[in-house]
């Protein structure tokens, strides 16, 4: 063990630009990689990034579809199925019938 640290020292000794410039590179690549504005939180962020677009046309679509609803919504044709499908209502003199999968 204490071989191995005076080769070491000697070798920082012998060589202490070269030792420097090797130090400031790893703390370099660990300043880039961990960072505020490192490559592993633009890496996160992209991630992030893409999920909310993702959300983003999922509620446009919903947005698209309510909206469709509403135009039908003004008929009373359509009023009249979404009772009759959704709420199980029928005309007076109907016989109902539900079919419920088990």
């Amino acid at each position: 063990m204490k071989n191995i640290v005076n080769s070491s020292w000697e070798y920082i000794r012998e060589n202490p630009k070269r030792v420097f410039f090797q130090v400031g590179f790893v703390l370099f690549v660990i300043w880039m990689l961990f960072d505020d504005l490192g490559i592993i939180k633009r890496i996160r962020m992209e991630t992030e990034h893409r999920m909310l677009l993702e959300r983003l046309q999922q509620q446009k679509q919903k947005i698209l579809e309510n909206e469709e609803r509403i135009q039908n919504a003004k008929k009373p044709d359509s009023i009249e199925k979404a009772a009759r499908e959704k709420y199980n209502f029928r005309k007076q003199g109907e016989t109902l019938f539900i079919i419920r999968d088990q």
